[in-house]
């Protein structure tokens, strides 16, 4: 039995009643023909349509969607893009809070002004490009704007749309990534420079540990073993819209890193000022917790001029890098960077340092061959007793 079919409206009298009031008023008669169908749910649909083959082509249309399941409310794709929006947004409760407070800005301020009031079957291939090219900002924004937008989409489908028409759209180029990297009496310099209370100490953590710098704000008393020289990283301190928060780290894992021997007896004086065993380690004069971007202006910035380091673009953030530089150069193979990094994959690891790494081949290959002629001895000499025997 067909689950969509064709009526011919003429056969009704309410029909035929219609076209003749039409006529009388001088307006358009009403389409003669009428597609019927159940929906998935065993909703009565119905649509009038004007000419017999078209009504034939869309019952044909709605019972192949119907028999293979791709078949989809006519009306589900009405929806506009910011009540889907507000639904994706709503439905990422597993997301870091700064991850939410970053799409909800992006959401308002570049994606809800062009699409917010338009129907998400609306949305077109082209209208996306032109948009993404208009926008204001560096192709690092671009993506971010291009990936919540495609995710908002993504979640229409296929229940509104057949496809995301953001895919088929290609994504910004990421922005060339310009990594710096300190040498070790760069460091130095740097720490020396520096002014207030913990700042010396933070430098060196930074640069020689490989912390994040949100990561070490959030560093307590009772995450420092200084006997055994680790470090427990389990939280970072970030400075949202409602003020400082701790959250997870960036991978989200808690990780422990060993402290050079040096570090940690820098360290060791603030870790005995520690009231608490939750106490903050580094702080402000006064006591307080650092607050990131006050540190960059008012200690860091400084730090980096007087350490005649100005013109090398350097971030607190660079040190992290420079602490990855600096271990590789002292022979520390991928596992241990990814570890002492937080990194969730060593794949990051290798994209983002992988060319500090050093050509070894020669070095494997004279390896193998004195592993190989090692055997070759042996076997040589297990010869000779065979045959002595």
């Amino acid at each position: 039995m067909a689950r969509a079919w064709v009526e011919d409206r003429r056969k009704h009298a309410a029909y035929l009643e219609a076209v003749e009031r039409a006529k009388a008023t001088g307006r358009k008669p009403p389409a003669r023909w009428r597609v019927r169908w159940y929906d998935p749910d065993g909703k009565a649909r119905a649509k009038a349509v004007a000419r017999k083959p078209d009504a034939d082509a869309l019952a044909a249309k709605i019972e192949s969607e119907l028999s293979s399941g791709a078949y989809r409310d006519p009306s589900a794709g009405r929806v506009l893009v910011r009540d889907v929006a507000e639904a994706w947004l709503a439905a990422q409760s597993t997301q870091k809070r700064s991850t939410l407070e970053l799409y909800r800005t992006m959401i308002d301020a570049h994606i809800l002004p062009r699409w917010g009031g338009v129907q998400v079957d609306r949305v077109r291939r082209d209208d996306i490009a032109v948009w993404l090219g208009a926008l204001d900002g560096g192709a690092d924004k671009k993506r971010l704007a291009y990936s919540i937008m495609a995710r908002i989409m993504e979640w229409c489908v296929p229940e509104r749309i057949a496809v995301n028409p953001v895919r088929s759209v290609k994504p910004p180029k990421a922005a060339p990534s310009r990594k710096v990297f300190l040498t070790a009496e760069e460091v130095e310099a740097l720490a020396d420079a520096t002014t207030g209370r913990a700042s010396r100490v933070l430098v060196l953590v930074l640069a020689y540990v490989g912390l994040r710098i949100g990561e070490a704000a959030a560093l307590k008393a009772r995450n420092v073993d200084l006997k055994r020289r680790r470090v427990r990283i389990e939280a970072t301190l970030i400075e949202g819209k409602g003020g400082l928060y701790e959250d997870t780290p960036k991978s989200g894992e808690s990780r422990t890193v060993a402290l050079p021997a040096s570090v940690a007896a820098e360290l060791k004086p603030l870790i005995e000022e520690c009231r608490e065993p939750d106490s903050y380690v580094f702080t402000t004069d006064s006591g307080s917790p650092l607050r990131l971007d006050t540190w960059r202006r008012h200690h860091f910035a400084p730090a980096v001029a007087a350490a005649g380091l100005k013109g090398k673009d350097i971030t607190p953030h660079a040190l992290r890098h420079t602490a990855a530089s600096l271990a590789i150069a002292e022979g520390a193979d991928v596992k241990v960077v990814q570890t002492m990094l937080g990194h969730a994959k060593a794949t990051i690891t290798l994209d983002t340092y992988g060319h500090l790494f050093p050509d070894r081949l020669d070095e494997v290959a004279g390896r193998l061959d004195k592993a190989r002629a090692a055997a070759r001895l042996q076997r040589a000499k297990s010869k000779a007793l065979r045959s002595d025997a």
